[in-house]
């Protein structure tokens, strides 16, 4: 919990991973005048390094409450990082955005995406982030702008709110035709210290990134491609 001081701003949820996209939405979101309340999720990834880097950036960026909750999705689901496989190393580009990945998390969004809107219904906003991409994770079915427009649609006919006509419930998902590169310029243009996130897949204990997982591989290009210094701590290269 950051700052718990009434706010006359309109409330927004974001959706607080602890990564570059995460942390660049909040700063949207706060940019554009809402008081963000953060929401991240332990659901049982084998990452959870990224939870401390939620908590950083949430208090880095000055957001209004940052709300961590647990869902243990390991229980019923598998994916490579809930544990059940390896986490694929050194895939060259071309195969990044091909098929869907054994890193996707079955129903993840979805799951992230209900929460934030029981929160939202809960404290009274309209609107939740999320840092969604469909060019670094094209083979992600739940990043697709189809499935979030309907989502928004489900938001709208399956709450309180909605049907009585006390919300317009809104998906901003501001990053999602944007490349890695571009989404990190506009990141540093906010304020973001790059710093705090945290993207690999498979760190070290020490939390130090693998530097070969798909995440690595896509937070070094879109450093280079932004022409900035990557900060991140790789355990080799």
């Amino acid at each position: 919990m950051i700052n718990d001081l009434a706010s006359p701003k309109p409330k927004a949820i974001v959706l607080l991973s602890g990564g570059i996209d995460s942390a660049t939405c909040a700063a949207i979101a706060r940019r554009r005048g809402f008081a963000v309340h953060a929401l991240t999720v332990s659901y049982g990834q084998r990452h959870r390094v990224e939870l401390t880097a939620a908590g950083r950036i949430a208090e880095h960026l000055g957001l209004d409450r940052h709300y961590v909750l647990e869902v243990d999705l390991p229980s019923i689901a598998r994916s490579a990082l809930l544990g059940s496989e390896e986490v694929p190393k050194d895939r060259p580009a071309s195969e990044l955005s091909q098929d869907i990945p054994p890193t996707y998390v079955p129903a993840r969004n979805t799951i992230l995406l209900s929460l934030a809107l029981a929160l939202a219904e809960t404290i009274g906003a309209a609107d939740i982030f999320i840092g969604a991409n469909v060019l670094d994770y094209s083979g992600y079915p739940d990043c697709r702008p189809e499935f979030l427009h309907a989502f928004e649609r489900l938001a709208n006919l399956a709450t309180r709110a909605g049907v009585a006509g006390q919300a317009q419930f809104r998906v901003h998902a501001p990053l999602l035709f944007l490349t890695k590169g571009e989404i990190i310029r506009l990141g540093i243009s906010l304020g973001v210290d790059f710093r705090l996130t945290h993207s690999c897949y498979d760190p070290t204990p020490e939390g130090l990134a693998c530097g070969h997982c798909d995440s690595c591989q896509i937070r070094k290009r879109g450093f280079a491609e932004a022409g900035v210094t990557d900060p991140t701590a790789y355990v080799s290269e």
